[in-house]
C-alpha cells in the first residue's frame, strides 16, 4: 500500500461546509492574502488555486456569481480575456515557465470542481515537470507553499489596469 502524507488536506476535509461560493466569499471578506486573491478588477478577479495542479496555478473569475458562460456580458467577457492574457504575462516574468495550460471546465462532466461560478484556469508548465512522481507514485509534488507563491506573485499584479471596451 502506498502512503502519501499530506496533513494540509485536513483543513479541506474537516473544514466547515458553508455552501457559500469561495470566490464570492473571498471578494466579500476583503482578506486578500488569506483568501489568495491577487487582483480585483471591475468585472473579474484573479485568485491562486488553493489545491493547485502546479505551482502558480491561478484562476480568473467573474465577480458576478454565475456558472453560465452565455450569460456574461461584453464587459465581463472582455475583462476575463484581458486578465487571462495578463496572468500569462505575469507568470512568464515571475516564474519563467516554458508553457501554459489555459482552460474552462463547464459542468461537472467536464471536470468543473465548482460548477456554479465559472473560472478560467491558468497553469504554468515547465519542461520536465512531469517527472517520476506522478507517473510512478501517482503523486503531484507542489514545491512551494501557497503563501510563498502568493507573496512572490502579488507585486506583479499591483497597479495592473484593465482596458475597457469603448
Amino acid at each position: 500500500m502506498k502512503q502519501l502524507w499530506a496533513p494540509w488536506r485536513m483543513e479541506y476535509i474537516k473544514g466547515p461546509r458553508s455552501g457559500n461560493c469561495f470566490f464570492c466569499k473571498g471578494l466579500e471578506e476583503k482578506k486578500d492574502r488569506e483568501n489568495l486573491i491577487l487582483y480585483r478588477g471591475l468585472h473579474a478577479a484573479i485568485i491562486l488555486n488553493r489545491y493547485p495542479y502546479n505551482n502558480g496555478h491561478l484562476m480568473i473569475f467573474p465577480r458576478r456569481h454565475t456558472g453560465d458562460l452565455s450569460c456574461l456580458n461584453r464587459e465581463e467577457l472582455f475583462e476575463l480575456t484581458w486578465l487571462t492574457r495578463e496572468t500569462v504575462e505575469v507568470l512568464k516574468r515571475a516564474m519563467g515557465p516554458s508553457g501554459f495550460n489555459v482552460g474552462i471546465n463547464l459542468g461537472r462532466s467536464a471536470g468543473a470542481g465548482v460548477e456554479d461560478h465559472l473560472h478560467i484556469h491558468v497553469v504554468p508548465r515547465w519542461e520536465g515537470d512531469t517527472n517520476y512522481m506522478p507517473v510512478i507514485g501517482e503523486v503531484k509534488v507542489i514545491s512551494e507553499h501557497l503563501l510563498a507563491t502568493y507573496d512572490n506573485l502579488a507585486p506583479y499584479f499591483e497597479g495592473l489596469e484593465v482596458e475597457t471596451l469603448g
